[in-house]
């Protein structure tokens, strides 16, 4: 394991990363606004469960794959670019709510609705290639290179990113569940979620022109 400030370093780069906007962000703001804080909380926890499965995945080299294949990077890509353009015009088209039926939508939002918004994360993420990407040249710049066992220091530092995550999750959801409780907010909330469907159409656009990394081999 890393040393005490190496230690520091990841913990500190790990809160900058999670604080960009992107579409993690987005989706736990999202559905904050929409159903309240436990809704982005819970759509949040989606998404580091698909970090834990991208994570995994590159320990027992999976992650290697995408790096280097062409074709299973574009299979990944695609897919993912799909579900973020599915999740956009969903919002783009989505039905003016009153702030009344807002509020009771976000009391109403039982184990169902949290279910769905817990998987809605976790596909996001899950789909996207370049978090696997992002782990493999993030997380090995903090194991020495002489370390034994680099695989379980490569999962031991990627849960700790993820447990390092959980209070920026908390803080984007309690922002978002505060900004919604602003009657302006409120009245405005179709047309944010319309921006956020546009945002999302806008990443799913992105990652589908995204290049797969230099230096891939074929299929």
């Amino acid at each position: 394991m890393p040393d005490l400030p190496h230690l520091l370093a990841f913990i500190a780069a790990g809160w900058l990363l999670n604080l960009t906007p992107g579409p993690d962000v987005l989706y736990i703001v999202a559905n904050s606004l929409r159903s309240g804080v436990r809704a982005g909380i819970v759509g949040g926890f989606g998404i580091l469960a698909g970090c834990f499965v991208h994570i995994f995945a590159a320990a027992v080299g999976v992650g290697r794959l995408l790096a280097t294949s062409a074709a299973a990077f574009a299979v990944l890509k695609y897919v993912g670019a799909a579900y973020l353009l599915y999740l956009g015009v969903r919002m783009v088209f989505s039905r003016a709510k009153a702030p009344a039926d807002l509020r009771q939508a976000a009391a109403a939002s039982g184990e169902r609705g949290l279910k769905a918004i817990f998987m809605g994360g976790f596909w996001t993420n899950v789909l996207n290639p370049k978090v696997a990407l992002f782990f493999l040249a993030f997380v090995p710049q903090f194991i020495a290179p002489g370390a034994d066992n680099k695989g379980l220091y490569f999962v031991l530092l990627g849960v700790l990113f993820n447990l390092n995550s959980i209070p920026v999750i908390v803080g984007w959801a309690a922002f978002a569940g505060w900004m919604a409780r602003r009657s302006a907010v409120q009245k405005g909330m179709h047309w944010l979620d319309r921006a956020a469907g546009v945002l999302f159409i806008g990443f799913g656009l992105k990652l589908a022109f995204t290049d797969a990394p230099a230096g891939r081999v074929g299929p």
